[in-house]
Order: structure tokens, then C-alpha cells, then sequence
């Protein structure tokens, strides 16, 4: 059995990190919440072709806000075809490490990018996936606590903008 690391990448971003990403929640497969049981924020299709740009597929962590918040939330995002459903776009899907009592759809959604956790695999089982998300997130837990990136959290790109 392949044992994953607690923590990962250096210790601080290197290009092309960070990467900053925004765009309205829109709508996605559903499946997070109801299938994974890990919501997820979808940014718009524009946003993760920009993303495309400068990242390869795979899974990434970083902070994020939404809408008219100053909060910022650690955050673990999956960027690319989610091999698992065939996915037949690449889609950036942020899981926001809180728990919320709403959906937010048509807010928009502020994400840096400070690094990268594994590249995307499929899974022989729905179960192995979902391990392997949680995984994901207390590893960027873990990274996210590290000095050059914590302090990325203060990034005034993570602010909205005034009316």
C-alpha cells in the first residue's frame, strides 16, 4: 500500500505559484455534496482555462474567500478531467476546508493557488476516492501552516471589491 506524506513541496511557492483565480460559482455535477460528501465551489469554465495556462491537472491547495466575506478559508482544489467520473472539460472544483450551512452559488469566488499535492488518478472505488480527498485535505492543512504561506492568506486579492 502507497503511503502519502503529511506534508509536501518546498518551503515556500515557487513559480509558478501563486496562482490566482476568480470567477462566479456556478453550478457543477452535484456529486461533491452528495456522493462525496465534500462540498465543492465550482469556478466558471473561463477561470479554469486560465488555470490551464500555467498548471498542469491535478490537485493543488492554496486559500480562499467568497462573495462580500473578508474570511479566508484553507482551501484543496481539483483541476482537471477527475478521471474517476470522465469528466469531458477540465473543471476547477474547490473544496473550502469550513463548513457552511449555504450554498453560494453566484458569488464569486477568490482562490490562490500556493502548490501542488499529487497529480489526478482514478480509483477502483468510491471509498478510495474519498480516502484519498481527506487525505488531500490535511495535507494542505499541513502545508498551508508553513510561514510563506500562511502569509499568503493576507493577500489583498482574497478581499472583495467594494460596491
Amino acid at each position: 500500500m502507497f503511503v502519502r506524506e503529511d506534508i509536501c513541496g518546498p518551503e515556500a511557492p515557487q513559480s509558478p505559484y501563486p496562482v490566482y483565480l476568480k470567477g462566479e460559482v456556478s453550478k457543477g455535477f452535484g456529486r461533491g455534496s452528495k456522493e462525496l460528501g465534500i462540498p465543492t465551489a465550482n469556478l466558471p469554465e473561463a477561470a479554469a482555462c486560465e488555470a490551464g495556462n500555467v498548471m498542469e491537472t491535478g490537485i493543488y491547495y492554496g486559500w480562499s474567500s467568497v462573495g462580500s466575506s473578508h474570511i479566508v478559508w484553507p482551501m484543496v482544489m481539483s483541476f482537471g478531467w477527475n478521471p474517476y467520473y470522465k469528466n469531458e472539460k477540465r473543471s476547477a472544483e474547490v473544496h473550502i476546508i469550513n463548513k457552511f450551512h449555504a450554498d453560494f452559488y453566484g458569488e464569486e469566488l477568490r482562490v490562490i493557488v500556493t502548490g501542488y499535492i499529487r497529480p489526478e488518478q482514478n480509483y477502483t472505488s468510491l471509498d478510495a476516492l474519498i480516502a484519498d480527498i481527506n487525505k488531500d485535505i490535511e495535507v494542505a492543512q499541513n502545508c498551508l501552516k508553513r510561514p510563506a504561506y500562511d502569509a499568503l492568506k493576507n493577500d489583498s486579492f482574497l478581499l472583495p471589491k467594494n460596491p
